[in-house]
C-alpha cells in the first residue's frame, strides 16, 4: 500500500492511498467464493453454478462492496503507519475503480493537535474552602420550613410573600386575547413570576378589590402579537392569604422523614446534606479552575468538524429543553454560530484532559466509581435501589467513570500547581 500526506493548512490533512490490484482481486474472489455458497440462480442447485455465473448476478455489487471496505481498512492502517489521529470521519474522493488496477482514493481531513503542556507544575490555583456554621443550618430549616408553610385568608392589605387568589381578563386595544384571561389563579405575591407592572398592582390590594391594571410586555415576549404592547388588566381579588410557618418541632421533623431524634436530628441531617453539598460545590468550583488554567497554557488549534458538530448537539440539546418546558422553539437562532464559543471550549477541553489521561495511563478507580454513584444515591428515598439501577447500564456506568477519571486529573494537577486556599462562607458557594 502506497500512501503520500501533505498538510493543507493548520490541523487539515490530504492523504493519498492506492491499495494494490493483486489484493483488490484477492479480497474480490474470496468475496465472490462465498456468495457463490449459498447464491440460488435459475437452473442450478444452492452453491452449484459457476464462478462465473455468479459474477455476472453479483459482480457489481461485490465490487463496490469490496472497494469500500479497502478503502475503510486501508484509510485507518495508513493513520496507523503515518502516527495520525484523524479527528471526525475523513472525506473519501474515490478515483475511478477498474479491476486489474490499483484502489485509489483520496482522503480530506484533520487531525489532532498537539498539547504543548499535560501539567501546571508553578500554576496559581485558588482552592475554596468551607466550614458550616450553625447559621447555615438554620437558614436550611427555616427554608424547608417555608416550603410547607400554610395561608390563612386575611383581611389586610397584600404584601410580598401572601398568596393571591384572582380573577382576570386582559384586553389589547379594546379586545380579549388568547391566554389573557383565567379564574381562581394562585400566585405568591413577590415570587417574581409575573410580569412587573402586573405584581406592581398587585401591592396593597385586598380581597373583594376590583382594579384596573396596565401591563407593559417586553419586546422580546413569546407571544409576537403581545411583544412591546401595553395590555389591560382587569383583575377581581378573591383571597389574600397570610403565610403560616409550620412548628418547628418533632412533628416537623417526623414529617420530613426524621422519625427518632427530634428537630436536633433534623439539625444534624441537614449539616450533613449541607457538607455534602459543600463538597461537591467544591469539588466542582476546583475543576472548573484547573480547566481554566488548562486553557491558558494550552493555546490549540481546534479541528472545525469537531467544533461544529458540538455546536449542532448544544443547538439541539436547547431546542429539547425549551420543548420540555413548552417554550416556542423557534426563538432559537436559525444557525449554530452562537453556540460555536462553548462549543470551542467543550473541545478543546475534551482534547487536552484526553491528552493527559493517555499520557498519564491513568484509569478510573472502582472504587472512586462506586463512591461517585453512591454519592448520587443520597440525593434519592431508596439510595440501594439508585446503585442497583444505575450499575444496570453500563452507559451509565461509563459516565461515572468519566467524571471519576477528571476527578484524577484534576487531583494530580493539583498535586502539582501552587494552590492557595481561601475560606468561604456557604452561602457564596452557593
Amino acid at each position: 500500500m502506497q500512501v503520500s500526506i501533505e498538510a493543507t493548512g493548520g490541523l487539515g490533512r490530504r492523504m493519498t492511498v492506492a491499495v494494490p490490484a493483486e489484493q483488490f482481486e484477492r479480497e474480490f474472489t474470496e468475496r465472490l467464493k462465498r456468495v457463490s455458497r449459498t447464491a440460488r440462480l435459475a437452473g442450478f442447485r444452492p452453491g452449484r453454478a459457476p464462478l462465473r455465473i455468479v459474477e455476472a448476478q453479483y459482480g457489481d455489487k461485490l465490487l463496490d462492496e469490496v472497494a469500500q471496505d479497502l478503502i475503510r481498512d486501508s484509510f485507518y492502517e495508513a493513520l496507523n503507519r503515518e502516527g495520525l489521529k484523524a479527528a471526525g470521519g475523513p472525506m473519501i474522493e474515490p478515483k475511478a475503480m477498474v479491476r486489474g488496477q490499483d484502489v485509489q482514493y483520496v482522503a480530506v481531513f484533520e487531525v489532532y493537535p498537539e498539547v504543548p503542556r499535560l501539567d501546571l507544575k508553578g500554576v496559581d490555583v485558588e482552592r475554596p474552602t468551607c466550614a458550616i456554621e450553625d447559621a447555615d443550618v438554620e437558614r436550611t430549616v427555616e427554608v424547608m420550613r417555608k416550603q410547607r408553610q400554610t395561608f390563612v385568608p386575611t383581611d389586610r392589605a397584600a404584601a410580598d410573600g401572601d398568596r393571591l387568589t384572582i380573577d382576570f381578563a386582559g384586553t389589547l386595544d379594546g379586545e380579549r386575547f388568547p391566554g389573557g384571561s383565567a379564574e381562581g389563579h394562585t400566585l405568591i405575591l413577590g415570587a417574581g413570576n409575573l410580569l412587573p407592572d402586573f405584581e406592581a398592582g398587585l401591592k396593597g390590594v385586598a380581597a373583594g378589590a376590583a382594579i384596573d391594571i396596565p401591563v407593559a410586555f417586553p419586546a422580546g415576549y413569546g407571544a409576537e402579537t403581545l411583544a412591546g404592547k401595553t395590555a389591560q388588566f382587569h383583575v377581581t381579588v378573591r383571597e389574600v392569604g397570610e403565610p403560616v410557618l409550620p412548628a418547628l418541632d418533632d412533628a416537623f421533623a417526623a414529617s420530613l422523614g426524621v422519625a427518632e431524634g427530634g428537630v436536633e436530628a433534623l439539625r444534624l441531617e441537614v449539616r450533613k446534606n449541607l457538607e455534602r453539598e459543600s463538597a461537591r460545590r467544591i469539588r466542582d468550583r476546583v475543576k472548573g479552575e484547573i480547566f481554566k488554567r488548562l486553557r491558558e497554557v494550552n493555546a490549540i488549534d481546534l479541528p472545525n468538524s469537531l467544533v461544529e458538530n458540538e455546536a449542532i448537539r448544544l443547538r439541539e440539546a436547547a431546542r429539547s429543553q425549551l420543548a420540555s418546558q413548552g417554550l416556542r422553539t423557534e426563538a432559537l437562532p436559525a444557525d449554530n454560530a452562537p453556540f460555536r464559543e462553548r462549543a470551542a471550549e467543550r473541545v478543546a477541553l475534551g482534547i487536552i484532559i484526553s491528552e493527559l489521561i493517555r499520557a498519564r495511563d491513568l484509569k478510573p478507580d472502582a472504587g472512586r466509581v462506586r463512591a461517585r454513584i453512591e454519592e448520587m444515591a443520597a440525593d434519592y428515598d431508596d439510595p440501594a435501589r439508585f446503585v442497583d439501577w444505575y450499575y444496570g447500564e453500563r452507559e451509565r456506568v461509563a459516565e461515572a467513570e468519566s467524571l471519576v477519571l477528571e476527578d484524577q486529573v484534576v487531583e494530580q494537577l493539583l498535586g502539582e500547581a501552587q494552590v492557595t486556599e481561601k475560606a468561604v462562607r456557604f452561602e457564596e458557594l452557593t
